[in-house]
């Protein structure tokens, strides 16, 4: 099945065509009129800024709506390009005309290390990347010019050097709005689409154990680290500040040596401490609690990069410390996903679509002051099979648990469960296929996922009676037996501890086998000795009648490193003792 790159996606610019077709910028103020109903002019800026120990020349364009003076003022939105895209690749300019035309002064700039502007790429530091944008936002401010001197004085403040300005973008530029904000206080209100809460998680996720080192997502992690080394290739330019050594030409040197430590297949622990470290430190996990402006968190349920696990992390931390959050479920992430009638931040016709009138409700009302904007429920979700978003108060609770059986069936009462055990073992290459991770990105064909006899366990619930709907994150509590894996998981390298992956098909009543979204929950498993829980990835996803749910743990997934050696496994049950899998369910039941 083929995931066709949508428009929408250009958020992402993760094509080298999105690069190299990036308009030049102009030397002077264009005219234009935008999506909306006003006109607005253009005018290229620069900034030189101090940023990780080097000065960094940063490229922008600042977008002026008519009539916007130190007379009239107007709020102010900064966004930045998602990961290898720039100011003008098609989608972050779009969200700056679409803005300009509904009023609000837009600056739109490159990110440090992407486009015309300088430094090496610092995956959204905020002490190197955060900083970087304060100095954007001190220009909003009217305290700090552009080189050429040009100020902006016709920005709502809110007080002497407080700009009222928000941030906006996908992916890449979405986690810069949450490092910023963690260092400038001055910003108002936060909409990160599609964007990551531990980074470590993302790149290694490990859904049983955060503290031991995760598996390596192998497709994603180097078709972003090889992109982001060939930007002085695809954007050349003669300044040095873009370039870091010669080992790591593009990037700060600690994200190199993470993925190099990533790619070697060997986790000794003192390595590992510092890759997770790093990787913690440049991501809204250890940050988020300095953050206090309103955030509308936007995630895409299509999306084996960043799934919802992580926009609900980032929800529920900001709401325990007290900040004004909501979030959205839309269809497409970074895996494809886009439905008709979704937000298409291509197109910049943010009235037309469900998200879009979020984000300009969310604005309105953080921004202009408009408290009759209704800025909609707590939870909204894409859902395909009925028209408009569903709704709920909070992110749904786990409410039914089934049991794992003997038998491979999946059943809802401890005393159904038979006594029995089960084995499977990996090969030496991969045996199970969820994805191929960039397939989506370029229009690529992707084979169905399977899953090869004998290297996977699964158990099966009856026919449904009646439509469940899943909503939220599947939990499952699992113990196995692996003596192989027992003896050498001690050794000082995470590389000998058992990997496996846990995910839930759907299962027609023709036999049709379908992994919702290709999502699964990659496991390096802390101690075989004892049980262990594991988060699957959020879906949303209704089983119909007549289908049954599939819980599978394989042995391996092509889109993931693997296990070090041959490592056969068992699974025991008994109606005493057996795993569980526990369901976020807003309707329906399974029997």
């Amino acid at each position: 099945m083929s995931r066709a790159l949508p428009r929408s996606r250009k958020v992402l610019a993760l094509t080298v065509g999105a690069a190299l077709a990036a308009p030049l910028a102009l030397a002077a103020p264009v005219h234009a009129t935008g999506a909306g109903t006003g006109a607005y002019t253009v005018t290229p800026l620069t900034f030189t800024v101090q940023a990780g120990g080097r000065s960094c020349a940063v490229e922008a364009d600042l977008y002026r709506p008519e009539g916007v003076d130190a007379g009239h003022p107007a709020p102010a939105v900064l966004a930045t390009n998602g990961f290898g895209g720039s100011k003008s690749d098609g989608s972050t300019d779009v969200i700056g005309k679409a803005l300009a035309a509904r009023g609000y002064v837009g600056l739109v700039y490159s990110g440090l290390g992407f486009g015309r502007t300088g430094c090496p790429i610092s995956l959204d530091d905020p002490r190197i990347d955060g900083q970087a944008a304060t100095r954007l936002v001190d220009f909003l401010a009217g305290t700090r010019a552009a080189d050429d001197g040009a100020r902006a004085d016709f920005v709502t403040k809110d007080g002497a050097g407080d700009p009222r300005v928000g941030m906006i973008g996908g992916s890449y530029g979405g986690a810069i709005q949450l490092a910023t904000a963690s260092v400038d206080p001055r910003l108002d209100a936060l909409v990160p689409l599609i964007t990551w809460n531990d980074l470590a998680y993302s790149l290694a996720p490990n859904a049983a154990d955060r503290a031991t080192p995760g598996v390596f997502k192998w497709q994603w992690a180097n078709g972003f680290y090889l992109m982001g080394e060939a930007q002085p290739l695809l954007v050349p330019s003669l300044d040095p500040s873009r370039i870091n050594s010669l080992s790591c030409l593009h990037f700060v040197t600690d994200a190199c040596e993470t993925v190099r430590l990533l790619n070697s297949g060997r986790y000794p622990a003192d390595d590992t401490a510092k890759m997770l470290a790093f990787a913690r430190s440049v991501s809204p996990v250890s940050y988020l609690d300095r953050v206090k402006a309103p955030t509308l968190v936007v995630q895409g349920q299509s999306d084996s990069l960043f799934n919802l696990n992580e926009a609900a992390a980032t929800y529920q931390q900001l709401q325990r410390q007290g900040v004004e959050t909501k979030m959205i479920w839309q269809s497409w992430g970074h895996s494809g996903g886009q439905k008709p009638g979704e937000l298409d931040l291509g197109q910049g016709d943010l009235e037309n679509s469900y998200v879009g009138r979020r984000v300009l409700a969310w604005f309105d009302r953080h921004l202009r002051g408009d408290r009759t904007a209704d800025t909609g429920p707590e939870l909204a979700y894409y859902r395909d099979w009925q028209s408009g978003y569903g709704t709920a108060a909070t992110v749904p609770a786990l409410s039914q648990k089934l049991y794992l059986s003997g038998d491979g069936k999946l059943v809802d009462n401890r005393a159904k469960v038979a006594r029995g055990s089960r084995e499977y073992a990996n090969w030496l290459v991969p045996t199970s296929h969820s994805e191929s991770s960039l397939a989506g990105l370029i229009g690529l064909p992707d084979p169905r996922p399977y899953d090869i006899a004998g290297t996977h366990l699964g158990w099966r619930s009856a026919p449904l009676t009646a439509p469940a709907d899943l909503v939220g994150s599947p939990r499952a509590t699992l113990k196995v037996i692996s003596p192989r894996t027992e003896r050498v998981q001690d050794s000082g390298d995470a590389a000998d501890k058992l990997v496996l992956f846990a995910k839930l098909y759907d299962l027609a009543p023709d036999g049709t086998r379908t992994l919702v979204n290709r999502l699964v929950a990659p496991v390096r498993v802390p101690d075989v000795t004892r049980p262990f829980t594991v988060e699957l990835p959020g879906i949303v996803h209704r089983y119909e009648t007549g289908h049954r749910l599939e819980f599978v743990i394989a042995a391996s997934d092509t889109a993931y490193s693997g296990n070090r050696g041959v490592k056969p496994v068992t699974v025991t049950s008994a109606p005493e003792d057996t795993g569980t899998l526990e369901l976020p369910l807003v309707q329906g039941r399974v029997e």
